[in-house]
């Protein structure tokens, strides 16, 4: 039977209904009071226990639908959906965003920490082609799940950072601690087979994409902080992006 949410409406904010219908309903999944695999309660049940209308409703499981909260199956209903990791297309880490997440145990696997010069990753940070940039490739876990190979380059102020500090601690941490806080950043999403290495460290199929993210990130005086070229297991990843209409 499907497990009833505890939803409070107010009704005299100007937040939309469904809107705070959905956040408490993703709070729920987030939380693990839903687990993958449950059923959902129906739409009309819900509209009857909340007071609300069935397009009220409709319109907040279809949010969560859309974010790969929920699935919906012709003749089996509504069920939530397996656990993903959801970014949101903001500046944040993806050590951030397990821990964001509920995550217990965000890992680190350091490939490759080395100092070397890198004509394209300098020209994205503005730099000359000769500067040498602390290179870093990672490999992400969630406990023993891998999740993604993150690649980054690193202006000289950040080369003191260490393999145990990365694989201590998130990189944007590190870099805030340091004093690089990014707050501006020209990032590009795409999609594309994996290598042979990136099989091998992701555990997919030739025929398994996997997503890509570039991103150079700067400071609030326009200094470079970090140039980063990753790639994710496509089916455990999904993008949130927030519209505001200014």
């Amino acid at each position: 039977m499907p497990n009833p949410v505890d939803v409070r409406i107010d009704r005299e904010t100007p937040v939309p209904l469904y809107h705070q219908l959905a956040q408490q309903l993703s709070a729920a999944i987030a939380s693990g009071q839903l687990q993958p695999g449950d059923a959902f309660e129906n739409e009309v049940a819900m509209a009857d226990r909340l007071g609300l209308s069935r397009p009220t409703v409709r319109r907040a499981i279809q949010e969560l639908v859309g974010q790969g909260l929920l699935l919906r199956r012709r003749g089996l209903g509504t069920t939530v959906a397996g656990r993903q990791i959801h970014r949101r297309a903001e500046l944040t880490s993806l050590y951030d965003d397990l821990r964001r997440e509920g995550s217990g145990d965000p890992r680190t696997q350091v490939l490759t920490h080395e100092v070397t010069c890198d004509e394209v990753a300098a020209a994205a940070l503005g730099l000359p082609a000769d500067t040498p940039l602390l290179k870093l490739v990672r490999l992400r876990l969630d406990g023993d799940r891998p999740l993604a190979i993150l690649r980054n380059w690193l202006p000289p102020a950040y080369s003191d950072i260490s393999r145990e500090d990365l694989e201590r601690d998130g990189l944007y941490a590190l870099l805030r601690a340091r004093g690089g806080k990014p707050v501006v950043a020209h990032q590009r999403i795409g999609a594309r087979p994996p290598s042979a290495a990136e099989r091998k460290h992701l555990n997919l199929t030739p025929s398994q994409p996997v997503l890509t993210m570039s991103r150079t990130a700067f400071d609030s005086v326009g200094g470079p902080v970090e140039y980063g070229d990753h790639c994710y297991r496509a089916q455990d990843y999904s993008i949130e992006v927030m519209l505001d209409e200014r």
